[in-house]
């Protein structure tokens, strides 16, 4: 409580503090001038040692302007002290040890040692020529070295503490603006995928659908109009998920209110129903008891399945192919497949192109924690297949 109130004193009068301080330590180095009559055989007068103490004191505001010159000013003062036969004792000493912590905290680390080595040696020598104790050299001469180097140190041991809190500031700074970085990164391929997977299924159904009609045109004109009707459908619903899409780059908050909600496996028959009015027939397996998924598990499963079925659409030589759903208590596998044409059996499999829908997939279930394979069947056409997991486990899932 005393130290918030004494920070809170330094920040809103600095002057204040300042002025109380110095005449704090002005007390503490004139008892050290009076200290010296005590012990001294040969006392000295005490006012040369006052009005000396008096100028080391005065020139300390200037130690965070213009360190190295009040060190100087205080180095003098105090060998002046010393060579009227003042003995250097740590309270006489109190302006020279402030002067050298404050440059120490703020000169270069070299410049700071040798200021406090020339410091400990003026100190040295002031004890062996001028001392009136001859009998004890511990006292008139280390002593008083040991202490300007302690003051040093301590002093370098703070500019240390400041630059790594500074270095760790800007490190950290640097760590925020790398992971600001990635998010932007991992959204805009968010929004890739995304995009990528509407567009790509909705215009890969639209001209399968055009490509039927104008074959049935002639012969079956009945059928003809009924896929253009399915057409249309197909490019309002191609236009709906792509004004989602773009929505979510230009809303300014976060809420979603007016946005229609992500599709999920819910979505599948109309997905089955789109897929069958493009030429496609689709059939789909469900093992294990439904549960309900996470919003953006039950994306990424949509958009698995929505993309593999865009690309038999695209590149199959047939007109069939197989979801399969398998529900465990630890995860969810994905399965879509397609047989090859008998007429084709050497036919390229479904987005062996440099695409990137099979990217998309990939990268799709491994931001869900889970695992995809893609590639030929032995006996022709090609498979699809991923493992997500399950809320509510740890469990890695197995391809």
């Amino acid at each position: 409580m005393m130290s918030t109130s004494w920070q809170r004193l330094t920040t809103t009068r600095p002057g204040a503090v300042e002025a109380v301080t110095l005449t704090l330590l002005l007390v503490f180095t004139v008892s050290g001038v009076v200290l010296t009559r005590t012990v001294a055989t040969e006392p000295p007068r005490v006012w040369p040692g006052v009005v000396l103490s008096a100028v080391a004191c005065g020139v300390l505001p200037w130690r965070r302007s213009h360190p190295l010159k009040t060190l100087a000013a205080t180095l003098g003062c105090t060998v002046g002290q010393g060579a009227l036969g003042y003995l250097l004792t740590p309270l006489l000493m109190g302006p020279l040890l402030v002067a050298q912590y404050a440059t120490s905290v703020r000169v270069r680390r070299t410049i700071s040692w040798r200021s406090a080595l020339t410091g400990a040696a003026c100190m040295v020598v002031t004890g062996l020529l001028f001392t009136s104790i001859h009998d004890s050299l511990l006292l008139a001469v280390v002593n008083p070295a040991a202490w300007v180097l302690l003051s040093a140190a301590f002093g370098g041991y703070i500019r240390l503490r400041r630059d790594y809190a500074v270095a760790r500031a800007e490190h950290i700074a640097h760590e925020r603006e790398e992971e600001a970085r990635h998010r932007v990164v991992q959204e805009r391929m968010r929004i890739a995928r995304e995009l990528h997977d509407v567009v790509a299924h909705h215009l890969t159904l639209a001209s399968a659908q055009a490509g039927t009609a104008a074959h049935l045109s002639r012969t079956h004109p009945e059928q003809a109009f009924q896929i253009l009707d399915q057409l249309a459908g197909t490019t309002a619903a191609a236009l709906d998920e792509l004004k989602a899409a773009v929505g979510l780059l230009r809303q300014d908050t976060d809420d979603g209110d007016d946005l229609a909600p992500a599709p999920g496996l819910g979505q599948l028959p109309q997905l089955v129903e789109a897929c069958a009015a493009a030429g496609l027939e689709v059939t789909v397996t469900i093992e294990g008891p439904a549960r309900p998924l996470a919003p953006g598990v039950d994306l990424t499963c949509y958009r698995i399945i929505q993309e593999a079925l865009t690309n038999v659409t695209k590149h199959a030589a047939t007109h069939a192919a197989r979801v399969r759903l398998v529900y465990t208590p630890h995860r969810l596998t994905l399965t879509v497949t397609n047989d090859a044409a008998p007429d084709r059996p050497g036919s390229p499999p479904p987005g062996s192109g440099h695409g990137f829908g099979l990217l998309g997939m990939r990268e799709r279930a491994t931001a869900a924690g889970g695992t995809f394979l893609a590639g030929p069947r032995p006996r022709g056409g090609f498979e699809v297949s991923c493992a997500i997991p399950l809320a509510g486990t740890s469990e890695s899932p197995s391809p």
